[in-house]
């Protein structure tokens, strides 16, 4: 029997590409469910066609109004939002036994794995204890650019991060994003130096290896 990869232990990054939403998810409970003490963590990078998705929690009147795009109940923590092309989707499969961390601390350290690779940018963003996620502000406005859910099964997690790159934001006008009517939302198109390459293959290649460091130190 192999032992259990320690602290520091080499992470798993796949890159999917475009996937179907609920076919993703289903992999990722399947993952979860099958992973002994030896399966080493991951991350799994891709985009989504368009589609809301609610959380254990998430209530249908944050829904604002039908715009054709689907909406599925999903078995996240949070409310609702928005997930469309332009948008990176980084699902962290995590065991957090094995690793020693509390949720708390592991939504934490991926902001802070968000918030350094905005620096790169020179785009200055925060968390909020109280509203996980990443946050700007743009014109004395405070909008919201990542988004956080998670769930943990057995001590291990799946779901993850998604990241507004360069999409199409419209969407987010039907929903209150993360249940909090009238939040405003932005993306790294619109606030990165001009002339900025601005892809979701380029964000996943910049901030994996960023979340890597910050998920899972040596100890």
């Amino acid at each position: 029997m192999s032992a259990p990869p320690g602290p520091g232990a080499p992470i798993t990054i796949r890159r999917l590409g475009r996937t179907d939403y609920e076919t993703t998810w289903r992999a990722m409970q399947a993952f979860t469910d099958a992973r002994d003490a030896a399966t080493p963590d991951a991350i799994w990078l891709t985009e989504h066609a368009p589609i809301y998705t609610l959380g254990l929690a998430g209530r249908s009147a944050h829904l604002l109004r039908d715009n054709g795009i689907p909406a599925l109940k999903v078995d996240r923590g949070g409310q609702i939002t928005y997930h469309g092309p332009g948008q990176l989707v980084a699902y962290l499969l995590f065991d957090l036994r094995r690793d020693r961390q509390g949720v708390r601390v592991f939504v934490r350290a991926i902001e802070a794995a968000v918030i350094e690779w905005l620096d790169s940018y020179r785009v200055s963003a925060y968390g909020k204890t109280d509203a996980p996620g990443v946050y700007l502000r743009r014109e004395g406005v405070e909008a919201k650019i990542a988004a956080l859910g998670l769930r943990v099964r057995n001590g291990c997690t799946y779901h993850g991060l998604a990241v507004n790159v360069a999409m199409d934001l419209a969407p987010f006008a039907d929903i209150d994003p993360c249940g909090f009517p009238g939040l405003a939302v932005t993306q790294l198109a619109d606030v990165a130096p001009p002339g900025t390459a601005c892809t979701v293959e380029r964000a996943g290649d910049e901030l994996a290896p960023i979340l890597v460091a910050h998920l899972n130190p040596p100890r």
